[in-house]
């Protein structure tokens, strides 16, 4: 999920959102309390995912993927006079250097598909030149792909070959990989399929279902640090769409034979203003998205892995977004190879 904060789930103690699917699945798999993300940014965390490297290691330290042209990792000795420190320029693409977690799932037969928000370049650095084979969504766009400023998470989304022209004018983005993940859910229940469902929920711009923010604005308190109905009514969303896949799961026979990760790119948005307040709060962590304090990085982590993790299981172990790679591989009995490169 897109810059959901390690609190704003029910199970991780949320004081104003609803998240009955995430709590389900926490109640069946095993719960991370301190689970960090590799950056406070979203492009960086993703590369980390897909790599199983540091951002720094890889140069990609910037959320620039949505940026044109090609930018290098280099040196940089002047910085604004805002900044503490210079700091190197980022890359804004995702090598194809790399052997991503795509490409090794797709080498060890699994059907690969990739739904949602991928931000790590424009082409050629897309997810079809990663490993996957099925792509909607998937593209450079920070957040919602939608040409109305207004109403990004709604039709006319941007022609990218990977998304309806003329989807019903109301259609949601998350409900449209909702659909669709359960249709590929469906034609894959007779073979290994690696899924990534990477939703744009709960990112800026801060824009839902008109009728889930006016029932939410209903609900706040502004005595509660997290009073944003706006947010509250994305979060449901959010939960509506993961709740969708386990129900998939579960329809289609594959729930016991499918480990599911449920996680998030960074901390939550506490510098944008969504109805006059911040989008959510990460108290008592200090500061969110985008600084590297614990409100910034650190995460929710939910793993599901039918026959290993136990039900309710509640872990302290300290996690970041480059221990997915290894540990897939290793939970698929790959092993990682000893080069970074594909060479």
């Amino acid at each position: 999920v897109d810059d959901l904060g390690w609190k704003d789930t029910g199970c991780y103690g949320s004081s104003l959102y609803e998240t009955p699917n995430v709590d389900r699945l926490a109640a069946s798999g095993m719960r991370f309390t301190d689970a960090y993300s590799a950056n406070p940014l979203c492009c960086p965390t993703r590369a980390s995912i897909m790599t199983g490297q540091y951002p720094a290691r890889i140069g990609f330290t910037a959320a620039s993927g949505h940026t044109r042209g090609i930018t290098k990792h280099a040196e940089k000795t002047t910085a604004p006079s805002d900044q503490r420190a210079a700091g190197p320029s980022s890359l804004n693409y995702l090598s194809l250097d790399y052997y991503t977690l795509g490409e090794a799932m797709k080498d060890a037969g699994y059907a690969t598909a990739f739904l949602g928000k991928w931000h790590m370049g424009h082409a050629p650095y897309i997810p079809e030149n990663h490993g996957f084979d099925f792509v909607v969504g998937g593209r450079h766009h920070p957040g919602p792909p939608g040409r109305n400023p207004q109403r990004k998470f709604f039709p006319p989304w941007d022609k990218t070959g990977t998304l309806p022209e003329n989807p019903p004018p109301d259609k949601h983005i998350d409900d449209h990989l909702a659909d669709r993940a359960v249709e590929y859910i469906e034609k894959h229940k007779e073979h290994p399929f690696f899924m990534c469902y990477w939703l744009y929920d709960v990112h800026a711009p801060f824009q839902s279902k008109p009728e889930l923010i006016e029932k939410w604005r209903k609900r706040v308190d502004s005595a509660n640090p997290q009073h944003c109905p706006t947010m509250a009514a994305m979060i449901e969303v959010m939960d509506d769409s993961v709740g969708r896949v386990l129900d998939a799961l579960d329809a289609n026979g594959v729930a016991d034979n499918t480990v599911v990760i449920f996680t998030s790119d960074n901390g939550g948005n506490m510098y944008n203003v969504a109805d006059g307040t911040t989008p959510t709060n990460n108290e008592p962590l200090r500061s969110g998205k985008g600084n590297n304090y614990e409100g910034g990085v650190r995460i929710p982590l939910i793993v599901r892995w039918p026959g290993k993790s136990k039900p309710g299981a509640v872990s302290a172990s300290v996690i970041s977004t480059v221990d997915h790679y290894p540990s897939i591989l290793e939970m698929t009995g790959q092993s990682p190879r000893q080069q970074d490169h594909k060479d």
